[in-house]
């Protein structure tokens, strides 16, 4: 946790309009990456800085972003407000990994492979 807020206070030195941040919450605990995304919030809204956020705790992303974009290969396939995402059935069971009622019925949901575009 440390090392990460290190990382963000050097970025923040040279008062960037944008701060791009990989996996920030990587290797830490619960509570630090709690308090991490904390720290970011604060530094988007009291500091107006634009933060671009890679983080693949989706659950965590989308809590503390504003809009969010889902990769697969490499490609944009959904583009989106937090609150859309989480509502979308494929995506909570697939990247939230929240079960759906025709996802316990069967197996043929889970063999599928999951295509957005």
């Amino acid at each position: 946790g440390e090392q990460q807020m290190l990382a963000i206070g050097r970025a923040l030195m040279s008062r960037p309009k944008l701060l791009m941040l990989d996996e920030p919450s990587l290797g830490l605990s619960p509570l630090l990456t709690q308090e991490i995304f904390n720290i970011i919030r604060n530094i988007n809204q009291k500091d107006g800085v634009t933060i671009f956020l890679v983080e693949q705790n989706v659950n965590m992303a989308l809590k503390y972003s504003n809009f969010a974009y889902l990769l697969e290969n490499g490609r944009i396939v959904r583009a989106d407000k937090p609150e859309v995402l989480r509502e979308d059935e494929d995506i909570k069971e697939f990247y939230l990994g929240i079960a759906t009622e025709q996802s316990v019925k069967g197996y043929k949901r889970y063999r599928r492979k999951v295509r957005f575009r």
